[in-house]
């Protein structure tokens, strides 16, 4: 409940719509050494909301997301290296049928005992990237709805 992916992209040119997706899964590894690291984020596409019924049910309709056809947004690194005090993560986005690969720059918010149980102990992430919708092949409405995607992946876990 405390993970979500965020986004930004262009509206008519002239503003931002701004939104997230509400039910994030998955897992990440941190190795003893960083680049043991691994990421294995899904998203599920129906879970879009920007505050806006008729806009999020057009979002997930065969214009933008096709979430009948395409219910998951998946991400799995492939390498990840530390970059000025951030990690660089490689990996493969697979987004409406077609899976590419992308980079992302997360920075360790933190981590330690849960404040609330002490027997937990969490770790925070949060990653930024930038995409565009046409090379995922969601051609739809460009340019009214912006071509380029800004994502902020948001992670808190709990250790196994």
């Amino acid at each position: 409940v405390h993970s979500a992916v965020n986004f930004k992209i262009g509206h008519m040119q002239i503003s931002h719509t701004l939104g997230r997706f509400n039910k994030v899964t998955g897992t990440f590894v941190v190795g003893a050494d960083v680049a043991q690291s691994k990421v294995d984020i899904v998203v599920d596409a129906a879970s879009v909301y920007t505050a806006d019924k008729k806009r999020d049910d057009h979002l997930k309709s065969p214009d933008f997301l096709n979430v009948a056809q395409f219910p998951t947004m998946r991400f799995t690194s492939t390498a990840v290296k530390p970059v000025d005090g951030k990690y660089e993560v490689a990996g493969n986005l697979e987004l409406h049928g077609v899976t590419k690969p992308v980079t992302a720059l997360f920075a360790l918010v933190g981590s330690g005992p849960h404040m609330m149980d002490p027997t937990k102990t969490l770790i925070g992430f949060t990653g930024d990237l930038k995409i565009k919708r046409s090379d995922f092949d969601m051609k739809g409405m460009i340019p009214a709805a912006g071509d380029e995607v800004e994502l902020t992946i948001a992670i808190e876990a709990a250790r196994k």
